[in-house]
């Protein structure tokens, strides 16, 4: 069986390192699997090197980026002639451009043949994978529409699966926005390689000696791109409350806010900072390479996106043990599990796995971090109950075998 794997850009998050261990991992005697990836745009940081430390060599097509662009047209012509020399039995596209450019290359490489003319199409299977989805919080609503319409004729024309990471994102994309047919989707969750984090103990004192964190003090973690679709101004905002608000009350720890990752944003975040008087609160640390290390130092990890489909960034976290809390959007809502208690009106929810807060609620975010800050047990119960799932529900070894379960259900239909 052969597999062509399309992925707008490989930048540093979930969606590259997902590509590259599906195509790692179905490459055998029983598979061929080909990564196609675009450029990575300036302002983002390339994860190019997860790839070739798999030892995979992605084939690089340069005008495919994130952006609309004149360029689309040459990419989906270059997408087109590569289906036409590699002949794949499934094309499985990532990421919304890739999903557009290489299902309308798709659609011309399944049409474009003389058997066409007797009614016989190229046998070819098209399948595309929601990591997140572009319906809110991104664009306008002009071009909000624009793409939600691209995207269901898209569903209808040239796809035989559409596959997303939570059952939360199923229900807002096929029920709330209409694309595709209920028959169409699968819900396939992200996995990961949980040995990579098996000894987090033992690596827990590497990132806060290098932050020169006492013993005592509590690490607040957010890791990501400092880009506007996951809010790090919220993150310091209600860092700046909880200081105001909290710091000074029962709580005898230090806290730090740990901001893990680059992007555009970065200098405009800069100045938040120091206009919020957190000069001595908050770390920029940049990219790092090294999230089995990073992970087990902090002691909250948290996030504060607009709009997700499954973060790989808390699923990570659960991976060392880590309490998290987050807003709930998309993916979130099923991975942080179900209320310990109903709280009506609150500004927060405390869950299985992990804090929930409504999207946008800063003074909610920081009281919901004041709360697992003052209850150590607390974050080694939610710590504790996350690594249990992620064990059981994340693996990297789970995910082979149900994209490989579907291939195949796809070619014997």
């Amino acid at each position: 069986m052969k597999i062509v794997r399309v992925i707008a850009r490989l930048n540093v998050g979930g969606p590259a390192k997902h590509v590259v261990w599906l195509t790692k991992g179905l490459s055998s005697p029983q598979f061929e699997s080909l990564l196609i990836a675009g450029t990575v745009p300036p302002g983002e940081d390339d994860m190019g090197y997860f790839a070739t430390d798999m030892g995979i060599a992605p084939i690089f097509v340069p005008e495919m980026s994130r952006e609309i662009s004149p360029k689309d047209a040459l990419t989906v012509w270059k997408l087109y002639r590569l289906f036409c020399r590699e002949q794949p039995d499934i094309v499985h596209t990532h990421t919304a451009k890739a999903g557009t450019v290489g299902r309308f290359a798709g659609l011309l490489y399944r049409w474009l043949t003389p058997r066409a003319f007797l009614g016989q199409p190229r046998s070819c299977r098209f399948v595309h994978t929601y990591h997140g989805h572009i319906f809110h919080s991104y664009y306008g609503p002009a071009k909000t529409r624009l793409f939600l319409t691209i995207e269901k004729v898209l569903a209808r024309l040239v796809t035989d699966r559409i596959i997303v990471i939570s059952e939360q994102q199923r229900r807002e994309i096929s029920e709330e926005f209409a694309v595709g047919r209920a028959s169409q989707f699968a819900v396939i969750p992200l996995g990961l390689d949980t040995g990579v984090y098996a000894q987090w103990q033992a690596r827990r004192h590497t990132f806060r000696e290098e932050l020169k964190a006492d013993a005592n003090d509590v690490l607040v973690g957010i890791v990501g791109r400092l880009t506007e679709i996951k809010n790090h101004r919220l993150f310091l905002q209600a860092a700046a409350l909880f200081k105001e608000q909290f710091a000074l009350g029962s709580l005898h720890a230090r806290v730090r806010f740990v901001v893990i990752g680059d992007g555009h944003l970065r200098s405009k975040l800069e100045q938040q900072v120091e206009r919020d008087g957190l000069v001595d609160d908050v770390i920029f640390v940049g990219s790092r390479r090294d999230p089995e290390n990073f992970y087990p130092a902090l002691d909250i990890v948290a996030l504060t996106s607009r709009n997700e489909g499954t973060p790989l960034t808390l699923i990570e976290a659960m991976a060392n043990a880590r309490p998290v809390i987050s807003t709930a959007v998309g993916g979130v809502v099923d991975l942080l599990g179900q209320p310990l208690s109903e709280g009506g009106n609150e500004a927060f929810v405390v869950c299985e796995r992990g804090v929930r807060v409504r999207p946008g609620d800063p003074r909610g975010f920081a009281a919901g971090l004041a709360h697992l800050i003052s209850d150590e047990s607390l974050r080694r119960e939610i710590g504790e109950r996350g690594l249990q799932f992620v064990l059981a529900h994340h693996s990297k070894e789970r995910l082979l075998k149900d994209i490989k379960d579907l291939y195949q259900d796809l070619i014997k239909y």
